[in-house]
């Protein structure tokens, strides 16, 4: 992933100082009571090609005629691009279709792209079909030559900064043209990005290979069904997760958050918006009533992996931990209900995904304030709340899986 993204200074990497006392072997004064545990955090989102996708139709019936219009929004960060696909109406086997990986939104400073796109459109020849004859043929997927499909159909972009939503508009332009055609419905989809890559950059066909069934039914039919079926299953919301810290203390007030208050300044929102936990460690610290503080992993925590630390802590101690929700502008997830520092065995069911109320809001990972993009997220000054039903983001229980043993 990106150098800046959920990056930790060398200071946050190194296990924190506790604030236990120490013989001259430095070894913990702890009562013959201590006892040690090992708390595990792994990342069990199942990652999705698309993080989001669609289809899209003409108004009041179905085809798009010449002179009409339809407009997609979708929300994007500045890795990611806009795919999408509708039948030639007046052909046996063509459709329209983005230039491989779609179309470019940002430029290479991260500024939106906007305007009259239309170039980003090619005209292709499913090869399924034959042109004159109609009749059946196999054939690799080829440019249709001599037509210049920017001249059929015009792409025009519009961006919310503060949302990070495009909105494309899509007009027939081929009106008494050579080529007069309606659109049939289309599909589209912006691939996830994982911090250096797109997951797919080509979904609905391959140039200069053999069609397939999805592909087919919309040069042949302009029927979607198939292609849309297809990219829902493919599509969802997916995150790293930042090295996570996790506090011993005593008493019955979590050191880390309390939800229904402001940020209190003490490092939360860094972790909340770049996986920093340096300031947050190092004010936990401080306070009288933290016995240690302890850091598991170094880097972000990918789809598939895990990190863990080691604690010491006494009958009557307490844990609290954080780690961010790395695909978005400023949440976090943390434990809801107050741990006993010796409990073993899965936890996960008291974890919680909240809002730190620190910055706007954007698609998770589709919006180009945050981290995963270089970006910092807007600022905001709202009480820290549970991540509500805005977006599609997946359960707790099947992102993040916290363990004591």
């Amino acid at each position: 992933m990106k150098k800046n993204f959920l990056k930790c200074t060398a200071a946050g990497l190194i296990a924190a100082l506790t604030l236990y006392s120490c013989d001259d072997s430095g070894n913990y004064m702890m009562g013959d009571m201590s006892f040690e545990r090992t708390i595990t955090f792994e990342n069990v989102v199942t990652p999705k090609d698309f993080v989001e996708s669609g289809g899209f139709q003409g108004t009041g019936q179905p085809v798009i005629l010449p002179g009409q219009s339809v407009s997609i929004k979708f929300s994007a960060g500045k890795a990611q691009s806009l795919m999408f696909s509708t039948m030639y109406g007046a052909s046996k086997d063509w459709f329209f279709a983005s230039k491989q990986p779609g179309i470019k939104l940002f430029d290479n400073n991260g500024t939106a792209i906007t305007g009259d796109v239309s170039s980003e459109v090619l005209l292709w020849d499913n090869g399924t079909k034959d042109n004159m004859t109609g009749q059946a043929e196999s054939k690799p997927i080829m440019q249709v030559p001599a037509v210049n499909a920017a001249q059929l159909m015009k792409l025009n972009l519009a961006f919310n900064d503060v949302t990070s939503e495009f909105t494309l508009t899509i007009t027939n332009t081929s009106g008494g043209t050579a080529h007069e055609t309606p659109f049939s419905p289309g599909v589209w989809a912006v691939s996830n990005y994982n911090g250096s890559q797109l997951l797919n950059t080509a979904p609905f066909f391959t140039p200069n290979a053999l069609s397939n069934p999805e592909i087919t039914d919309i040069a042949q039919m302009g029927d979607i069904a198939k292609m849309k079926a297809k990219l829902n299953n493919e599509t969802g919301i997916m995150t790293g997760l930042s090295p996570a810290l996790v506090v011993v203390y005593r008493g019955d007030k979590n050191p880390i958050y309390e939800a229904g208050k402001k940020d209190d300044g003490m490092g939360l929102k860094e972790i909340a918006q770049m996986g920093n936990v340096t300031k947050l460690q190092n004010s936990l610290q401080s306070l009288p009533n933290v016995k240690g503080v302890f850091i598991a992993g170094n880097a972000p925590v990918a789809p598939g992996s895990k990190v863990m630390t080691n604690f010491k802590a006494e009958p009557g101690d307490r844990i609290a931990y954080v780690t961010m929700f790395g695909f978005s502008n400023d949440w976090f997830y943390a434990n809801e209900q107050i741990i006993d520092a010796s409990t073993k065995g899965d936890v996960t069911s008291g974890t919680a995904l909240f809002d730190s109320g620190t910055g706007i809001d954007q698609y998770p990972g589709a919006g180009n304030h945050q981290a995963l993009f270089g970006g910092t997220p807007q600022a905001e000054s709202m009480l820290i709340s549970k991540v509500g039903n805005q977006y599609p983001v997946p359960t707790v229980q099947n992102v993040i899986k916290v363990t004591l043993n």
